[in-house]
């Protein structure tokens, strides 16, 4: 052994240490490493999402018929607020994207300004998204299955013979309505009428409702009205099978409720990201505004997470193809 030779390489063939090999900080470095772990973590959630929905037999509810209001106004309006929202997402990217730019100038005034825009969008979008969480709880209308086979007319002439189990929707003021009564309240009782069902509210203030039309394959990919005698048909039919609204047990959109598991849980994990990505621009706002990075003469902290916002917003477009648009 005291023969051999000890071979030496030298210091300029080996990396020495004391910078990164690819000219990245440590912090950025970890930074992408992060992302790509997260990015793998929601591509696998929204694989499990496509596979469950191309195996599913049963009828997947269509986003557009499933988000269609407005906060404070009337009618129907389909995607226009989630399109919005997205909106509103990208354009603080954007905002994101101009104070990392500040930030290279060492520019306070600048990085601050566009954050705290990014801050205002990042807040919107987290209040939209609770509004839309609101609205899919809450329900359209509710439904309900049928108890026995019916063949019925549509408004517009078609024939339709529905099986037991099949789903019903209701329009939009006589579900809410009807939502009461269905739970055993008192004040409200249901007659026959010339247009099928009438929902009359009793107590010092009277209110009555027509049930004018119940709705056919109002997720699948068209919509069917039925009103008059064959609405009242339908209603005889009922079974006690009522869904209201969408939660991880009940589905009121359709008899599908993987639907609304996936949209709970993937919607609200990027949620949370977004949540997070606005407590942290709030703090690095707090940090720049009381001259900290302009003191240590570089804005890396706001180049990261602009990195994170970027990713977040990246996500959402995925998201939003998923479950909105498909």
């Amino acid at each position: 052994m005291g023969g051999e030779s000890t071979k030496v390489i030298s210091k300029e063939v080996l990396w020495g240490g004391g910078q990164s090999p690819f000219s990245v900080s440590y912090g950025k470095m970890m930074m992408w490493y992060f992302l790509v772990s997260d990015a793998l973590t929601f591509g696998g959630l929204l694989t499990a999402y496509g596979f469950v929905r191309a195996s599913s037999t049963d009828p997947w509810p269509i986003g557009e018929q499933a988000f269609r209001s407005l906060p404070f106004i009337e009618g129907e309006y389909p995607l226009i607020y989630v399109a919005l929202m997205t909106f509103i997402l990208i354009v603080s990217s954007v905002t994101m994207v101009l104070a990392v730019e500040a930030g290279h100038r060492n520019d306070k005034s600048g990085v601050v300004k566009w954050l705290g825009l990014t801050i205002i969008g990042g807040f919107f979008f987290l209040g939209s998204q609770a509004w839309e969480w609101s609205h899919y709880i809450h329900g359209s209308g509710g439904s309900f299955l049928l108890n026995e086979s019916v063949e019925v007319t549509s408004d517009d002439g078609q024939t339709f013979s529905l099986n037991k189990g099949d789903a019903v929707y209701m329009d939009h003021h006589f579900g809410h309505l009807a939502e009461p009564w269905i739970e055993g309240e008192p004040e409200v009782s249901l007659v026959e009428s010339d247009h099928g069902v009438k929902l009359v509210e009793l107590g010092a203030h009277p209110h009555e409702v027509e049930l004018h039309s119940l709705t056919l394959n109002k997720y699948i990919n068209n919509e069917s009205h039925v009103s008059g005698d064959d609405a009242m048909k339908l209603w005889n039919a009922r079974s006690e099978s009522f869904s209201f609204g969408a939660n991880m047990h009940v589905n009121e959109y359709a008899s599908q409720q993987a639907y609304a598991n996936f949209f709970f849980f993937i919607t609200g994990f990027h949620g949370f990201h977004v949540f997070s990505g606005v407590v942290i621009n709030i703090i690095i706002f707090i940090m720049a505004y009381r001259g900290v990075f302009e003191r240590r003469k570089h804005y890396e902290m706001v180049e990261k997470i602009g990195l994170y916002w970027h990713f977040v917003d990246l996500v959402w477009v995925f998201v939003f193809t998923f479950f909105y648009l498909i």
